[in-house]
């Protein structure tokens, strides 16, 4: 059995973990809105120009750099992890919970323990 200040002493350091993850986590969240923001103008810009139906594909996107820009930036963005990296937090408190559970406990989102009532055995 852990002591009382060992799960003190663990869930600190949980807590602080996540609470470190934070800042990053929000920088990377307003990286994807901005990006997707801008994919999506540019998308409906490209989409209600009349020139589009009329050229290649490729001369298309050509005439729309902002576009083009955004939308190999946010594709970029995903191949190098960005979905995990917004998401970064959960990921941890969801893994805690699972190696928790055999113990009888959980976690809520910011890594405090939630200690669950041991089962009545007969």
């Amino acid at each position: 059995y852990a002591s009382s200040s060992d799960l003190k002493a663990f869930e600190r350091r949980l807590t602080e973990y996540i609470a470190c993850l934070q800042p990053a986590t929000g920088r990377w969240r307003m990286i994807l809105i901005v990006v997707s923001v801008c994919t999506a103008t540019g998308a409906w810009n490209w989409l209600i120009d009349p020139e589009t139906q009329k050229v290649s594909f490729f001369t298309s996107l050509w005439n729309h750099p902002f576009f083009t820009i955004s939308c190999i930036t946010l594709i970029g963005l995903f191949f190098a992890g960005i979905h995990k990296r917004v998401v970064a937090p959960s990921i941890i408190a969801a893994r805690c919970r699972t190696v928790l559970a055999e113990y009888n406990m959980s976690c809520d989102d910011t890594g405090k323990l939630i200690l669950k009532p041991r089962p009545h055995v007969q």
